[in-house]
C-alpha cells in the first residue's frame, strides 16, 4: 500500500487528540453526503418530469412531421411522397388538415384549432388511450363526431350525453365580399363524442374531426397541412429525416418530436442545468467543512509532520497525506450520498410514496423519478473535484508553514 495513503487512512479513522476534529470530520462527511444525495434526487426527479413530458407529447405528436415552406397546405399525392410512404422504416403515415376556427356550443364560443384526421391517426398517435370521457369515435356510418381537448369541453360546458351539436365557423377561402357577415363564413355542425386529456397546450387548442368533414368545411379537396409519420422502433429519427429530405427536396420542413416543441425542451434542459449549478454551489459551500477539518488536522499532527520529515519523507509525500485525507472525505461522502440517494429514488420510482397532491387532476399521482447512470457519474466527478479544490488550499498553506519552521 502507498505510504501516504496508508497514513491518510489511519488519520481519518483514528481518534484525534482533540475530539472536536473528529466532530468536524464527521460533519464534513455528512455535508458532502447530503449535498450528493440532494443532487442525485433532484436530477432524477427532473429526469422523471422530462420523460413524462415526452410520453405525453408522444400521445399526440408524430415521430416526424412534414410541412410545406410555401403556403399553408400541399398535395401529398405526388410521386415523391409516394416514395416516402413506401420507405421500409415508415410504420404509419397519415395526412392531417388543421385550421383556426370558432366553436359555438349552447351560446358559448371558443377559438380553437380543428384537426381533420384519418382513421390511421389513432395508430400513429395513441390519442385513444388518453380519452378521459366518452369514447374515441370519429365516424359511424355517415355520421361524423368530434373528440376535443378537456379544456375546450370545460370552457364550452360540453355534455356528451346531450343532443346539442357544436357549430364550427371558419372564414371562406373564396367568394365575393358580402354586406352580410354570416355569408363570409363556412358553418358546419358536429356532435361531440369524446374528451381527451393530454397536456394543457393541447387540451386548450385542438378538436379532432374526420378528415372528410374538415375538407368539406375548409374547401380543401386533396390538400393537407402536414404529413405525419410514425417510425419503426429501431429507426433513428435523424437518419430518417435525411433520407426523406433528400426525396422531397428543400421545399418542405421535417421536424422530429424535439423540434416540434423545441422551446419547451430547451427550457427543461436549462432548468436541469440551472438546478445542477445551484446545488453544486451549495455543495461547494458545504465542502468548506473539509478546509476546516484538514486545517485542524494539520495543526493537530504538527509533531507527526516533524517526525515524518526526520524519517526522510519529502514535502510532496507529506502534502499527499493530507490531500488524500481530503479526497477520502469527499469520496466517502459521495459514495454514501449516491447510495442513499439511489435508494430513495428507487423507492419513489417503484412505490410512489411522495404524492404530488391529494387534490386536483394530474397525469400522475406521485413525483415521477427516472434514474440515469450518467447523472450518477457526473455527480460523483463533481463531488470529487470539489473535494480536490477544498483540500488543496489548507494543505498547501499549512504544510508550507510548518515545513519552513
Amino acid at each position: 500500500m502507498n505510504f501516504s495513503a496508508f497514513v491518510a487512512r489511519r488519520y481519518l479513522f483514528s481518534k484525534k487528540s482533540h475530539n472536536v476534529i473528529n466532530i468536524i470530520s464527521s460533519i464534513s462527511l455528512i455535508g458532502v453526503a447530503t449535498g450528493t444525495m440532494a443532487l442525485v434526487i433532484v436530477l432524477s426527479v427532473l429526469n422523471g418530469f422530462d420523460d413524462l413530458l415526452k410520453s405525453v407529447f408522444s400521445s399526440f405528436d408524430p415521430d416526424l412531421k412534414i410541412t410545406t415552406n410555401l403556403g399553408k397546405v400541399f398535395d401529398p399525392n405526388t410521386a415523391a411522397f409516394d416514395s416516402v410512404k413506401n420507405l421500409s422504416f415508415i410504420e404509419v403515415e397519415c395526412g392531417t388538415l388543421e385550421e383556426n376556427v370558432l366553436l359555438e356550443y349552447d351560446k358559448r364560443t371558443y377559438p380553437a384549432v380543428i384537426k381533420g384526421v384519418p382513421d390511421s391517426f389513432k395508430d400513429l398517435s395513441g390519442v385513444d388511450t388518453m380519452i378521459r370521457d366518452g369514447e374515441y369515435l370519429l365516424k359511424s356510418g355517415d355520421m361524423s363526431y368530434a373528440i376535443m381537448g378537456s379544456a375546450i369541453a370545460y370552457y364550452l360546458s360540453v355534455g356528451l350525453n346531450f343532443l346539442d351539436p357544436i357549430f364550427i365557423y371558419v372564414p371562406k377561402r373564396t367568394g365575393r365580399i358580402s354586406m352580410n357577415p354570416a355569408r363570409a363564413f363556412n358553418k358546419k355542425h358536429i356532435f361531440p363524442k369524446g374528451v381527451f386529456a393530454i397536456q394543457q397546450n393541447i387540451d386548450t387548442k385542438y378538436i379532432l374531426v374526420p378528415i372528410d368533414f374538415a375538407r368539406d368545411l375548409l374547401s380543401y379537396p386533396l390538400e393537407v397541412t402536414q404529413l405525419e409519420l410514425k417510425l419503426k422502433a429501431d429507426t433513428d429519427p435523424g437518419d430518417a429525416k435525411e433520407i426523406i429530405q433528400a426525396i422531397i427536396g428543400n421545399g418542405f420542413t421535417i421536424k422530429d418530436r424535439y423540434e416540434q416543441h423545441e422551446v419547451l425542451y430547451r427550457v427543461m434542459k436549462s432548468e436541469k442545468f440551472a438546478t445542477y449549478m445551484i446545488l453544486t454551489f451549495i455543495l461547494l459551500v458545504a465542502s468548506f467543512n473539509i478546509i476546516g477539518s484538514l486545517s485542524m488536522l494539520i495543526i493537530d499532527k504538527k509533531n507527526d509532520i516533524t517526525t515524518l520529515r526526520s524519517l526522510g519523507l519529502d514535502k510532496d509525500g507529506l502534502r499527499k497525506i493530507f490531500m488524500i485525507e481530503g479526497w477520502l472525505i469527499s469520496i466517502g461522502g459521495a459514495i454514501i450520498g449516491l447510495v442513499v440517494g439511489g435508494i430513495i429514488c428507487y423507492v419513489q420510482q417503484e412505490f410512489g410514496l411522495l404524492k404530488l397532491n391529494n387534490f386536483g387532476d394530474f397525469l400522475v399521482d406521485a413525483y415521477p423519478v427516472q434514474i440515469r447512470g450518467f447523472d450518477f457519474l457526473v455527480v460523483f466527478i463533481t463531488v470529487v473535484t470539489i473535494g480536490l479544490i477544498a483540500s488543496w488550499y489548507p494543505v498547501k498553506y499549512f504544510t508550507k508553514r510548518y515545513l519552513n519552521e
